[in-house]
């Protein structure tokens, strides 16, 4: 787990929130796993922490990859949010995790 992911898991500790899943298979017969999952109220949350380096996830391929991930977990059913350092670091993600588990329940 990544150093912001753990930041994440703090906040959602801290709203006391429901324990989320963490590196959730959620979608059957592929290698993808997803940071963060309530899978009871079908969200999926992936942290991006390199969006401002050339990392693995700012490449053509990794952006393709990101997106074909998001897409089959909507197929899936699930509804999927990705979330960079500046939106947690800000407060929004953990708004927006908790506004959907809110609307979930």
């Amino acid at each position: 787990m990544s150093a912001l992911e753990e930041v994440l898991a703090w906040q959602i500790k801290a709203k006391r929130l429901p324990p989320p899943d963490r590196e959730y298979p959620a979608i059957p017969g592929r290698r993808f796993r997803f940071d963060f999952a309530w899978p009871i109220e079908k969200l999926l949350v992936e942290v991006q922490g390199g969006t401002w380096t050339k990392g693995g996830h700012s490449t053509g391929v990794g952006i393709a990859r990101d997106c074909e991930k998001g897409c089959l977990a909507v197929i899936e059913g699930y509804r999927c949010i990705s979330v960079t350092r500046d939106q947690i670091e800000a407060g929004k993600a953990i708004r927006w995790i908790e506004a959907i588990l809110r609307s979930a329940a």
